[in-house]
């Protein structure tokens, strides 16, 4: 299936408004009918218009219109509204006229993980008969984020993540994924699947690179036209029965943010956001793409005058770009809860986001009161009804177009109830054996010889949870076991089938001398993370650092006579010179999903299949631990491989002996000097080397706080929640029984961090007070206890209004004066109380210079 490459054929242009604007239509195809991957894309010069491959029907149009004629005000807004199925019932789908649903990662029917297809089915037929019986009897649709098979979905077939489709290079094993997702999406009842993701990449520290087909806009454009034609299919009219809707997101600039920060700042130029980042779209749509899903991102450069900030509200990008000059006439579709990060807007309310160009708002828990609030806007002029109409008209444009109007309920629809798409094992295996790429391979060791001895370490080689990453499942991929997934296969289980069992040691930490073996294979890398929790921010690229034991575990088999093959599992490429120089076989294996047997098929020579290594890195490898952006337009390029590297079978490669040395972080942290960047200790998850805990009389020393963000005291218990985004806080409620507190601290012991005081740096956080305090109640900072500084914070928190984020600045220097020595900090937060107190607490820092801003507390207000 392997597409080939051509160059770039000329793109037609037409003449509209008195200037000339580029014009996108279908792709140059290969002889085998996909996109070709193009040698060079064109540079526009604007905004070009996008032929969709889904033509316009007059007969759609005036179906569509009369019912909008006919629609009240509430039904309008209703069809705009999309709840999460943990916050809505059938009833209330029927009371409100709720258009769409979704299930976030992680949600399932009834909150059972294993939930069989007939669970989802029976949810689905019960919101759909909900919505058709209504005054309108317009069918309720049903979004999820499948986006590397219906992940999450027990016992379904999870295809690699997209970063390992992009090491494949071929547009039809894309198209042949998007097929069988759309089979598996519509086996449990949905009709909406919020993929492909068509970010182009720049900077690996974002936690959503593997999410990014690769940082070559020539292969995302390509990837972008297939992916949605293998969803939706290819028909002019609309989608089949065999598709289901395609969103591409992030609309626009996802990939580009400073630091590589999760919903962060694109600086891009006008020129760059349209070559670079909007490639992908423009593929999408041409393929037909119906729905567009808008980014988390702002759009923001103050030297070239660019101050769209929050993508939720830019009418200019979302209404003037996306829908005039692209010309899309299908939904934009907002994020989860993106239009409350938009300025002067909440989750549940946004009119600025609905005059932007939003059409549907993924709006999980505050629904309710965002209808209250829409009809108010409206009622009152804010929101003109004409925009309301065109929102309302592009929905039903777009449920027409995919059948929804006249389609059976979801269970007797076409593949309902069957548990995984035809062939999905199959495509899933293929697409594995594509997607491995070689880097290393000194003497030829591999592939293996048949009925070769190996010795298997590392704890990624039989761990579904770690080859199958973020997005499965669970939102965060985590918390799942082997027995999750019993339809797959580990790399373990694949080298035995390959080789056979006994033929296979199997020793995870590497307590087995290798000798006598005929190779080790060490099968280590990055444990699972989604958005915003697999940020690396100023932490080190450096793999040793994040992953210290993977490096112990090679120790401990390297050099001892018997050649080492490194199967390395992330999701994006990392600083592992430590690792390469000790093996003599490295392959980059991504997030193979769950048919690891794909794996084991390129270790073994001739083993299940006549191909070898044939992926090429879609993402450039870094030589240095601080070495990102790391891109060929970046200044001095000088990566360890470049975009495009990947050795076949017959190959060595040139991998000397490595440069080891490595800066403990990427940014200023402290010191004797003035400390430059933020210390993150608590930003959505705990950032390393700090922990969280709580404390009471149970267990003063500290219970860690699980990676579900839960635990249990009898007088003091912590529970995730949202303060800024989905999932970022911790929620703690201390009950009044007993004492307790809440801290981040660092295990290993205390840190200089005078540079934070030098830099008259203030503990910030975010914080939304549930209950106020009844009694005494502290924020402390410590140096190895007893050495702390403590500052009274009853009246701080009884101030605060209840129910509403505030952000707290306390001066480090309030800490020092009460006894903290700065130089050894094991502890930068911790909230004790001695009565009953409800606070949720995210985005925790020491943030320089922020000491002196005008809303940092004054330490005498502190006592």
């Amino acid at each position: 299936m392997v597409s080939g490459v051509a160059t770039a054929a000329p793109e037609p242009e037409s003449t509209q408004g008195g200037s000339r604007q580029p014009v996108v239509g279908k792709p140059d195809l290969g002889w085998n009918g996909c996109a070709r991957i193009d040698q060079k894309l064109p540079t526009y010069q604007d905004w070009p218009k996008v032929r969709s491959g889904i033509t316009d029907s007059a007969a759609v149009e005036r179906r569509v219109a009369e019912l909008v004629k006919g629609m009240t005000l509430a039904e309008k807004i209703g069809q705009m509204t999309q709840p999460e199925i943990a916050a809505i019932t059938p009833d209330e789908v029927k009371q409100y006229s709720i258009g769409s649903v979704l299930n976030g990662g992680g949600s399932w029917p009834n909150k059972d993980k294993h939930a069989t297809p007939k669970a989802w089915l029976d949810l689905a037929d019960a919101y759909w008969q909900a919505s058709v019986s209504t005054r309108t009897k317009i069918p309720v649709i049903w979004g999820i984020d499948a986006v590397h098979g219906n992940n999450n979905v027990f016992g379904t077939t999870v295809f690699p993540h997209n970063i390992g489709l992009g090491a494949a290079q071929d547009p039809c094993l894309i198209r042949d994924i998007g097929e069988a997702t759309a089979e598996q999406v519509r086996a449990t009842g949905q009709d909406w699947a919020f993929a492909p993701t068509l970010a182009v990449v720049k900077d690996d520290r974002w936690g959503r690179t593997y999410e990014g087909f690769s940082e070559d806009p020539r292969i995302t454009r390509a990837y972008g036209y297939e992916a949605v034609r293998g969803l939706q299919g290819s028909s002019p009219k609309g989608i089949g029965s065999d598709g289901v809707i395609a969103t591409a997101k992030h609309f626009i600039g996802d990939g580009g943010t400073l630091g590589g920060k999760d919903q962060g700042v694109n600086p891009s130029s006008q020129a760059d956001m349209i070559n670079v980042h909007g490639q992908g779209y423009y593929g999408a749509l041409a393929a037909g793409a119906q729905t567009v899903m808008a980014s988390f991102n702002s759009w923001t450069n103050a030297e070239l005058g660019i101050k769209e900030g929050k993508i939720h509200g830019s009418k200019l990008l979302l209404n003037d770009i996306l829908k005039n000059k692209i010309g899309f006439d299908g939904v934009v579709v907002s994020d989860w809860n993106g239009h409350g990060q938009v300025e002067g807007c909440t989750n549940a309310s946004c009119a600025r986001a609905v005059n932007a160009g939003i059409d549907v708002f993924m709006v999980p828990n505050d629904w309710k009161a965002f209808i209250t609030n829409t009809t108010a806007q409206v009622e009152s002029g804010q929101i003109p009804m004409a925009r309301i109409d065109d929102a309302v008209t592009r929905i039903l444009r777009v449920k027409a177009r995919a059948g929804a109007l006249d389609a059976p309920k979801p269970s007797l629809r076409e593949h309902a109830g069957k548990p995984d798409a035809k062939d999905a094992r199959k495509i899933a295996r293929e697409a594995v054996r594509k997607s491995q790429v070689l880097l290393k391979n000194t003497k030829r060791v591999l592939p293996l010889a048949p009925r070769s001895k190996v010795l298997v370490v590392g704890k990624s080689a039989d761990s579904m949870q770690n080859q199958t990453g973020g997005w499965t499942l669970t939102w965060q991929g985590t918390g799942n076991t082997n027995a999750d997934f019993p339809n797959g296969t580990t790399i373990l289980g694949g080298l035995k089938e390959a080789l056979g069992q006994a033929n296979v040691t199997f020793s995870e930490n590497g307590d087995v001398d290798p000798k006598g073996y005929d190779a080790v294979i060490a099968v280590i890398g990055e444990t699972p993370y989604a958005e915003g929790n697999g940020d690396i921010g100023k932490r080190t690229l450096e793999a040793a650092k994040l992953y210290p034991n993977d490096l112990a575990v090679l120790d401990k088999v390297s050099g001892k006579g018997t050649p080492v093959v490194t199967v390395f599992v992330s999701g994006r490429p990392l600083h592992v010179n430590k690792e390469l120089n000790r093996s003599d076989a490295f392959v980059a294996a991504w997030l193979p999903g769950t048919e690891g047997g794909g794996v084991a098929d390129l270790l073994v020579r001739g083993w299940n299949t006549g191909i070898g290594y044939t992926g090429k890195l879609p993402y450039s490898w870094p030589k240095a631990a601080c070495q990102t952006p790391l891109n060929p337009e970046s200044a001095g390029y000088d990566p360890l491989f470049k975009l495009g590297y990947g050795l076949h079978n017959w190959e060595t490669g040139a991998v000397g002996k490595l440069d080891e040395s490595a800066p403990a972080t990427c940014g200023n942290s402290g010191g004797g000097g003035e400390a430059g960047e933020d210390l993150e200790i608590f930003v959505r998850q705990d950032v390393a080397p700090y922990k969280s805990y709580i404390g009471s009389p149970d267990n003063w020393g500290g219970t860690e706080i699980g990676p579900d963000g839960t635990a249990a005291h009898a007088s003091i218990t912590t529970v995730p929640t949202d303060v800024n985004v989905q999932g970022d806080g911790l929620k703690v409620t201390w009950n009044g029984t007993a004492p307790g507190q809440v801290f981040l601290q660092n295990p290993a012991g205390g840190t200089d961090l005078r540079g934070y005081l030098n830099a008259n740096a203030a503990l910030t956080f975010d914080v939304v007070v549930g209950q106020k305090p009844a009694n005494r109640t502290v924020i402390s900072t410590h140096c190895t206890y007893p050495c702390q500084g403590e500052v009274a914070a009853t009246k701080l928190f009884t101030d605060l209004p209840v129910g509403t984020k505030s952000t707290v600045k306390i001066p480090i220097a309030c800490f020092a004066e009460k006894g903290l020595d700065p130089e050894g900090v094991n502890t930068p937060f911790l909230v004790y109380t001695d009565g009953a107190f409800q606070a949720s607490f995210a985005n925790i820092r020491w943030v320089p210079k922020a000491g002196a801003d005008p809303d940092a507390r004054k330490c005498s207000d502190l006592t």
